[in-house]
């Protein structure tokens, strides 16, 4: 009998919370109503409206591409910057964070400037507004002397055409392979 009354007593106990809980979720605000009408009846719709208003995950894929990079085997920009500065060594890269960055290079030793590129990437697409790159030119009048700038010049234009032609060459050869 003493058995019993401590089984009801867990029972109620148990339930009373089990209520409490769902009622805290429910104040969280992780309910909500949802008006039948405003709903698109066939699966596909709803997933396309959701997709619009930016609910719910995906796998696999992302939302809008919106700083979100593809695997760099896949990603037609990111393998035609490492081919075209094959020439240079390269400091720091950084796929996740969209960008490479060049080690100083000269062209013989005994020459006293020196360049280091950083190409940024802020799209996945094959875009001139989807890259940029800054040029830093290094000028030693002795080893501890240096001034560091900013180059502005053609240069960076010609790499970045450089880039995006070789870019559109590996996704025209990407989509032809598939196909």
């Amino acid at each position: 009998m003493f058995k019993n009354s401590k089984i009801r007593l867990f029972n109620k106990f148990s339930s009373i919370l089990l209520t409490l809980f769902f009622l805290y979720l429910n104040s969280c605000g992780l309910y909500k109503p949802v008006d039948a009408r405003k709903i698109p009846p066939s699966a596909e719709a709803r997933i396309k409206l959701n997709q619009e208003q930016g609910k719910g995950f995906t796998l696999g894929g992302s939302k809008k591409n919106s700083g979100v990079f593809q695997f760099a085997s896949s990603n037609a920009m990111w393998r035609a910057t490492i081919d075209i500065l094959d020439f240079v060594p390269l400091s720091n890269v950084d796929y996740g964070g969209g960008i490479i960055v060049t080690d100083w290079y000269k062209q013989s030793s005994s020459d006293k400037d020196s360049i280091k590129l950083m190409v940024q990437f802020l799209s996945n697409e094959i875009r001139a507004d989807g890259l940029k790159i800054n040029i830093y030119k290094k000028e030693c009048l002795s080893l501890d002397n240096c001034k560091t700038s900013l180059l502005t010049s053609k240069l960076n234009n010609e790499i970045k055409l450089a880039i995006l032609k070789k870019a559109a060459l590996l996704k025209k050869a990407s989509l032809e392979s598939n196909k």
